[in-house]
């Protein structure tokens, strides 16, 4: 894991910078990359993702999304797996999924 720490850094400069791979989080006003996956990680994540999306996508509960980028609470990260329920899947007006969430905690 590396750490690049830039004190001056806000969230928006963040969401500015280009995106890394493996992808960067920020937590704490600090960029912090991700480390590479592993072995059978992306598998993992794949059946992990069709398992949750096989039991609550079909009946509109909730989908699952892999490394899609999530922003809340001044934070920017990419889980493995995001998890939302059907009445809050991240959409843009047209009806697409947006690019980047932003998650409202509330």
């Amino acid at each position: 894991m590396t750490i690049f720490s830039q004190p001056q850094l806000t969230l928006d400069d963040f969401l500015k910078l280009p995106e890394t791979k493996p992808a960067s989080d920020f937590i704490n006003r600090e960029i912090i990359q991700k480390p590479m996956p592993q072995g059978e990680h992306g598998l993992i994540q794949a059946i992990l993702c069709e398992v949750i999306n096989s039991a609550a996508r079909n009946q509109k509960i909730a989908v699952a999304i892999s490394e899609l980028r999530c922003t809340f609470g001044g934070a920017s990260i990419v889980p493995d797996v995001s998890v939302f329920r059907w009445d809050r899947i991240p959409k843009t007006p047209s009806g697409r999924l947006e690019r980047i969430v932003s998650v409202d905690l509330l």
